[in-house]
């Protein structure tokens, strides 16, 4: 066996893979036996289900992300396992995986473990964990950053592939900063928030770490997606341009407080420097307006928001609570509802000042962080030097903004330095695209366009391949689009399997039910490689809709459903887990 290095990432595991260098059953050896730096877990996945987890990818090598190892924070469930959200008192038994979870699982991905956090993902230094502060891999005692900083680490020091984080106010970026790494914080609400203790509902993004631009667009492009039971999914129009063709908008000099850190000011300049080299042109910036919304995260009522979800909890646990997050999280109570109209309508007139900026610019660089601290010195101003490392991050999400943070060299004395590139919602390819460019990597592929419609083929799904479901990234992957949700004809019957399955199964004209599935339209050469990953007692074959002609469409042998649950009843497999609260 061939030693695989996970600091290359995807795109290194998927050729030793098709080389035959290696299986997902030695990756996950590797991934059992690697030593971790403290305080990166939370939990882990026991050892002999990461073994069957790897031995269940056999034969389906055409996934997306076939036997990638990664982590997730731990604000995000997955059944199983507990989610903590980094205070042992509030850890509750997941009762299903977090659908962008279940995307990657659906993709080939193979989940390691959950990583530590500030506790419930209220901080930015990494060190406000009942589990342990955590340390960046610079060593030297430098803070990792938070709150997604065991996500940040497990990536960095190689752990995993790639980890799921989440980003507010800067948790996906500024771990990435001061660990060396790619932080993508993408549009809210692109990747579902289903499955994760909130944060601030209303600005909570999951956010991304990998080793280079092409592995983040690889996530993303299985990730994303609007799931029908999240009311913040959203979907918009992607905005690609071409590196070269990018009009660059920086700060003005002399703007930026960086805290008399005159090497990380120096790398903020030589990185804009860079990007104008790449760029039709950079133009200097007030970037007030944006600084000014950071500001109203935690100086204005979204403090309140974050103390609407845990209210009740922190009635009868607040002394099983961190004193410090404690005191933010009860800090929502100075404000009243005039004061968040107030805040409100401020945002509004700091958003239009933002899309006059993006209406001359397509990306904004901005440093990541103003500086570096040691977990000493955060120790000597929790507070303070939490707002400090957020300063040019948490105006993102109030303004709806793209972000990628990459790496931008070292300062003189070792320190990591990070640059964002900014953008609208939805600017993502745009900014993945320049990203790569900046860091001399290969620029991402692009998500599969739609095919001409003569070589589509329609296919009926009615389980676990619906959208959010679990294997729907499966689809995706393959340039499935979703078309129309329909029902089939009174002629088939519901069962769930043993095994939790669904199966549909055919039966006498008028002796089933009309059962609710989606149409999608695939290209007609990934049905092979669709039905290459399908095991019996499934197949694929013909079905009958109430609204056009027969289609093909997944199908359950009627010899399986010897001891299965007749679920006819409920009319299809969603209306089923809705009544059963699964």
């Amino acid at each position: 066996m061939t030693s695989i290095d996970t600091h290359r990432g995807i795109a290194a595991l998927r050729d030793a893979y098709r080389r035959g260098e290696t299986a997902p059953e030695d990756v996950a050896e590797q991934v059992i036996a690697a030593p971790a730096p403290q305080g990166v877990w939370i939990g882990r996945v026991e050892p002999d289900a990461l073994r069957r987890r790897a031995r269940e990818l056999r034969g389906r090598e055409h996934l997306p992300l076939y036997g990638i190892p990664f982590a997730v924070k731990d604000n995000i469930d997955v059944a199983g396992l507990p989610t903590t959200a980094a205070c042992p008192a509030f850890a509750y038994p997941a009762p299903r995986t977090a659908p962008v979870v279940e995307r990657l699982l659906a993709a080939g991905a193979m989940l390691t473990g959950k990583t530590n956090l500030d506790q419930f993902a209220t901080g930015l230094t990494g060190s406000r964990s009942p589990y342990g502060a955590v340390e960046s891999v610079y060593g030297g005692g430098l803070i990792a950053g938070g709150s997604s900083s065991g996500s940040a680490v497990a990536v960095a020091a190689g752990l995993v592939a790639f980890a799921l984080g989440t980003d507010t106010a800067g948790s996906g970026r500024v771990p990435a900063a001061l660990n060396g790494i790619v932080g993508l914080k993408p549009t809210r609400g692109l990747l579902s928030t289903i499955g994760v203790v909130p944060a601030c509902r209303s600005l909570d993004c999951v956010s991304v770490f990998t080793h280079d631009i092409a592995d983040a667009a690889a996530v993303l492009g299985v990730a994303a997606g609007p799931h029908p039971e999240d009311p913040w999914s959203r979907t918009g129009k992607a905005q690609a341009k071409a590196p070269d063709s990018v009009l660059l908008a920086v700060a003005r000099p002399g703007t930026l407080d960086f805290e008399g850190d005159r090497g990380q000011a120096e790398r903020y300049v030589a990185g804009c420097a860079a990007l104008a080299r790449l760029t039709a042109g950079a133009d200097p910036v007030d970037v007030g307006p944006l600084l000014e919304a950071g500001g109203l995260l935690y100086e204005g009522p979204w403090v309140a928001e974050r103390l609407a979800d845990l209210e009740d909890f922190l009635r009868g646990h607040a002394g099983e609570v961190l004193p410090l997050t404690l005191g933010i999280l009860r800090g929502g109570h100075r404000f009243t509802a005039a004061d968040t109209f107030r805040a409100q309508h401020r945002l509004r007139e700091l958003r239009a000042a933002t899309d006059r900026l993006f209406a001359r610019a397509d990306v904004l660089a901005l440093p990541t962080i103003p500086t570096t601290y040691t977990l000493a010195e955060i120790a000597t101003d929790p507070l303070g030097r939490n707002a400090v490392l957020g300063r040019f991050t948490q105006f993102a999400n109030l303004l709806d903004l793209a972000v990628v943070s990459v790496p931008n060299g070292h300062t003189p004395d070792g320190r990591p330095a990070g640059l964002q590139l900014i953008g609208p919602a939805f600017s993502e390819p745009t900014l993945l695209a320049l990203a790569a460019a900046l860091l001399g990597q290969a620029p991402p592929a692009a998500p599969p366009a739609a095919p001409p419609d003569e070589g589509l083929v329609e296919l009926a799904v009615v389980g676990h391949h619906l959208r959010g479901e679990a294997r729907n990234g499966e689809l995706v992957a393959l340039g499935g689009h979703f078309a129309r949700t329909t029902r089939t004809a009174d002629c088939y019957r519901l069962y769930r399997l043993p095994s939790g399955v669904p199966g549909l199964v055919r039966v006498a004209a008028g002796a089933g039910a009309a059962i609710e599935v989606e149409i999608w339209r695939l290209p007609s050469a990934a049905l092979g490689t669709l039905l290459a990953g399908v095991a019996p007692p499934l197949s694929i074959g013909f079905v009958s809709t109430v609204d056009g002609p027969v289609t093909q469409g997944f199908l359950c042998e009627a010899y399986a459903t010897a001891g299965a649950r007749d679920i006819t009843a409920s009319g299809g497999w969603r209306a089923h887990r809705h009544e059963e609260g699964s």
